[in-house]
């Protein structure tokens, strides 16, 4: 179906989940068997029932770094007479463009006139706008010490850029630990968002997986703007996806394809494993390492040619992510599923629940 509405359900506000579970891997788990339409309730750590020795599981590294900062505007430069209002502003770190030059969406927009200054830790950060883009976004050129790294002071005065529908004031855990895969590596980019299917994966459960057999296969993909970014076109086949970075190692690469080539099921975490690996796949016609970006948008009737199963949260209505998994699973059986999942007070989005379709 090309049509946005086609992709909308009804969800309680009260499913939308504002904290995680207590622990990661008690959070709920809708089983879905593609071929026989069967649908089971059981907790996350009940995963290790349904993967098997030989199974890869690719998971994405990416970390979430402080990409929410807050501050306030400072006299424009060059023109140190011109009168302005002080008031906050937020700029959310998209992509890191080269040096310190980055792509941000700020609030308001309308503040963010090109050469005007802003100030954010009490001057630990200064930003100048240096272009507004077509799409509303800024390019800004960051000034700061440079005996200290820019990574280092943004986890000093940055915020984890937790999503909307998260009420900040109801949080009541340690977002830069739970809003984080215990996997997540340090790199000198990093994603705007979490790879949130990740979210329910233990140290210890994954221990339990790698005695099984299970391969842990790691890929990167920085999560960016496609995340924010709503489908605004009544016909989706319009949408334009936002291109994001994602790298590929020659022994995750080797793995993935030996296991293809065994038969053996390649299960992705999230909708980010996904789209990296069907991506390098589209484009190059076969699992290739490299580092290089991907815009691939699935939806629809796509063809997929790697993942054999797929470990979910549950999306947003209309969202790009709820047509990926439709695609995987046809869009009246996801819908079906949804609603299921309405009735038994599974928990939405990003802290919520986790669905394994295979």
């Amino acid at each position: 179906m090309t049509s946005l509405k086609d992709y909308f359900f009804d969800l309680p506000v009260n499913l939308i989940a504002q904290n995680p579970s207590d622990k990661r891997d008690e959070s709920r788990l809708m089983l879905i068997d593609r071929k026989s339409g069967k649908i089971g309730h059981k907790n996350f750590y009940n995963i290790t029932d349904y993967l098997r020795k030989g199974d890869v599981l690719v998971i994405n590294e990416s970390k979430v770094f402080p990409a929410r900062l807050i501050g306030e505007r400072q006299t424009p430069v060059g023109v140190a007479d011109t009168p302005f209002k002080k008031g906050a502003v937020e700029f959310l770190l998209l992509e890191n463009k080269g040096g310190d030059i980055w792509e941000i969406i700020m609030k308001p927009g309308k503040k963010g006139r090109k050469d005007v200054v802003f100030s954010f830790g009490d001057g630990k950060l200064k930003a100048t706008i240096l272009q507004s883009l077509d799409d509303g976004n800024k390019l800004v050129k960051f000034e700061y010490d440079k005996s200290k790294k820019f990574f280092k002071i943004l986890d000093e005065i940055g915020k984890i850029p937790l999503p909307p529908y998260i009420k900040e004031s109801e949080v009541k855990v340690n977002a830069k630990e739970r809003y984080q895969t215990v996997y997540a590596k340090e790199t000198q980019k990093g994603s705007s968002a979490a790879p949130t299917a990740g979210l329910h994966f233990t140290s210890e459960l994954l221990d339990l997986l790698k005695d099984k057999g299970v391969i842990i296969c790691p890929i990167t993909l920085h999560v960016g703007l496609g995340t924010f970014r709503p489908v605004k076109t009544e016909n989706i086949t319009e949408h334009k996806m936002h291109e994001e970075y994602y790298s590929i190692s020659e022994s995750s690469a080797d793995e993935i394809t030996q296991a293809k080539s065994e038969n053996r099921r390649v299960i992705a975490v999230g909708t980010t494993s996904c789209r990296t690996l069907e991506g390098n796949f589209a484009k190059y016609g076969k699992i290739t390492a490299c580092e290089d970006r991907t815009d691939i948008f699935i939806y629809g009737d796509y063809k997929f040619n790697v993942i054999d199963a797929l470990i979910t949260n549950f999306h947003l209505p209309e969202s790009t992510l709820l047509m990926l998994v439709s695609a995987f699973y046809t869009r009246e059986n996801m819908l079906d599923a949804y609603k299921i999942a309405v009735e038994n007070k599974y928990r939405f989005f990003s802290f919520g629940d986790c669905m394994m379709i295979y």
